[in-house]
């Protein structure tokens, strides 16, 4: 069930990947100033917190053992001007790294989504929602986590490691290897964490990408899941889930519970031989007491940032994880293009569309055939004018191909200003002539012109300027009414947007709402009827005054007789003077139109009004039967 939902977050990748490390310092580099002092502050933070264990072991050596307590004070107020030193300077590291951390996945955020923004609906299909919202959101924290507590802290812990190794050697060499004398074993015990959070952390990520699908779909259908009284079954899967995630996390809580006291055990040791070493070095005169101490304290320094380096071993895992799969989403290249050079439309559209023998499916593979011209391995379609209604397309016969075609050598011309309605079974490629149109995808073969050009030729901004799409379930935004019709086009103005409610029935609903056309709409349009957001989406689409419409599906399936004859009466003035293409289910609410056509396994079989398609008896005519008989209409 959620294989598919979270096969990217199986990805982990290498600790450290300097490929995507160098693709992400392409969203650094503005910012490298502040980066930069902040990595130089975070070492001088670092090399800060060497000084202290040398003025105890100066201090020892010095004045206490020589009785002097009064020459204590200079240096009490020289450890203390370090420990204000490094106070002052962790504190301006932390708020520049953070500060230019939220400025990185802000621009990184922008970029994905201005990215997915631009691509068709076939990358939609294949990525469901949920994991979209995962790059931007999740994946972009984990790559924040990485920049502030992850690539930076790691190289001020190199630094503070290396910086005390080298004081130790140059202090006291034979204290120096009694002190380091465990670090193959900690190497040993870090390189076991490492390996074993790889696997357990593999598990983690997988689990929870089980109980986020999971909940998708439970939240999406909770609806379906009451109304057949499915909620103890539910939650006792969401149980299962949840428990399989526990025993994920349990087995990761186990392995860092042994591994920090491993860590703390071999600096315990390290500790117990230098006293026992160092000891006797004080006795034999190879080393002072105050030299001593500092060893200890040097010692117990050396662990902290071997500790924290195995620590943030997840942190950098997950970041190059999250990178991959944002690269990822990133290097997916729009299958819609526009134009190198695109064409520009006449500054009087006027809406004549025509189709010339357009092949189309969504198989991946059909876009090979693309280029099927240079292979010598053209579909063999029968050569016909485009269909201007009035007759029954002629057969034609496609070459057998592996490729499953939606739709087969159509070819269909509709005169401007002319209202025309798609029908046939399901999966006949009603909606996907209609996308098309739209450019929502593009045709692997023949063309379609909008006004005599290639629709391929224009960008797909210019194209859409002149085409507006109402689709069944009608999409509503977090915002005013207001803000719904126009969608923030201050072009469009109050006076307009009046006028576009008004003309398609939706000013009466819209005036007895709290605050009008200032009412606030829910997320999708949560506190409004299906008919109140038809009505919406019918004067958004008149507000913009496309030269063609189109009806992406039944616009009156799901509401009341009332508010279908107001939906009726808007989509008549909605159509009227325009070019439009309407799918429909029901037959009924298709008459007025100027033209039907009838689509059949992905070719078009009838043409005519629906008089004419009617008398044929043909396609039309079963269809007009099938629904009307059991309600005893005449035909």
């Amino acid at each position: 069930m959620a294989g598919a939902q979270f096969d990217d977050d199986e990805i982990l990748g290498k600790a450290y990947d300097g490929r995507l490390v160098r693709r992400l310092s392409v969203f650094v580099a503005p910012h490298w100033r502040q980066l930069g002092l902040a990595i130089a502050l975070l070492v001088g933070a670092a090399l800060t917190e060497l000084a202290p264990p040398f003025l105890v072991q100066q201090a020892i050596d010095g004045p206490i053992s020589d009785g002097n307590l009064g020459a204590i004070w200079p240096y009490f107020a020289i450890y203390v001007a370090f420990l204000a030193a490094n106070f002052a300077l962790r504190y301006s590291h932390n708020y520049i790294i953070n500060s230019v951390g939220q400025q990185v996945m802000q621009d990184m955020r922008i970029t994905i989504f201005r990215h997915i923004q631009r691509m068709s609906l076939s990358f939609f299909d294949r990525n469901p929602v949920g994991r979209l919202l995962t790059r931007i959101t999740n994946d972009i924290d984990s790559l924040n986590e990485f920049l502030t507590q992850g690539l930076v802290l790691i190289l001020a812990d190199l630094v503070t490691l290396v910086g005390i190794i080298i004081v130790m050697f140059v202090l006291n060499w034979r204290l120096a290897l009694i002190s380091l004398a465990t670090l193959p074993v900690l190497v040993l015990i870090v390189a076991i964490y490492q390996r074993a959070m790889r696997t357990t952390y593999r598990l983690v990520r997988q689990r929870l990408a089980m109980i986020n699908a999971y909940l998708n779909e439970q939240l999406g259908g909770v609806l379906v899941t009451q109304l057949f009284g499915r909620e103890p079954t539910s939650k006792r899967r969401f149980s299962d889930f949840s428990d399989s995630y526990l025993q994920a996390n349990m087995h990761s809580v186990l392995i860092f519970s042994l591994f920090l006291p491993s860590v703390q055990l071999m600096a315990a040791i390290a500790t117990a031989a230098l006293l026992y070493g160092g000891g006797q070095g004080v006795l034999a005169g190879w080393a002072s007491l105050g030299m001593l101490v500092a060893f200890v304290q040097y010692t117990e320094r050396a662990f902290q940032p071997i500790r924290s380096l195995a620590e943030r071993y997840t942190i950098l895992q997950a970041a190059m994880a999250s990178a991959e799969r944002i690269f990822g989403v990133l290097d997916t290249k729009e299958e819609v293009r526009d134009p190198e050079q695109p064409r520009t439309l006449p500054e009087q559209v006027r809406g004549a569309i025509t189709l010339e023998q357009v092949w189309f499916s969504y198989d991946p593979a059909a876009r090979e055939l693309q280029n099927l011209e240079l292979q010598n391995q053209e579909p063999r379609t029968e050569n016909r004018e485009p269909s201007n209604g009035g007759g029954i397309a002629k057969p034609f016969v496609d070459q057998p191909s592996a490729v499953e075609w939606v739709l087969k050598g159509i070819s269909l011309e509709i005169p401007a200003g002319q209202s025309v309605a798609i029908v046939g079974a399901t999966g006949a490629g009603k909606s996907s002539l209609v996308g098309l149109l739209a450019r929502f995808y593009d045709v692997q073969r023949g063309r379609i012109t909008l006004d005599g050009v290639d629709v391929r030729e224009l960008s797909q901004h210019e194209l859409r300027r002149h085409i507006a799409a109402v689709p069944q379930d009608p999409v509503c935004f977090s915002g005013t009414i207001a803000s719904n019709i126009r969608l923030h086009n201050e072009s469009i103005s109050d006076e307009r947007v009046r006028w576009a409610a008004e003309m398609v029935n939706a000013a009466a609903f819209i005036e007895r709402l709290p605050g009008g056309y200032a009412y606030e709409v829910r997320e999708r349009g949560a506190n409004l009827s299906i008919g109140q957001r038809q009505l919406l989406a019918f004067a958004r689409a008149l507000a913009f005054n496309p030269e063609v419409l189109l009806m992406l599906d039944e616009a009156t399936s799901s509401v009341d007789t009332a508010t279908e004859a107001l939906i009726q009466d808007a989509l008549t003035k909605l159509l009227k003077g325009r070019t439009s293409i309407i799918i429909a289910h029901r037959l009924s609410t298709i008459r007025h139109v100027d033209r039907i056509v009838v689509m059949h396994h992905g070719r078009i079989v009838e043409d005519g009004s629906h008089e004419e398609l009617l008398a044929r008896r043909g396609y039309y005519y079963r269809l007009y039967s099938l629904q009307f008989a059991e309600q005893g209409v005449e035909l």
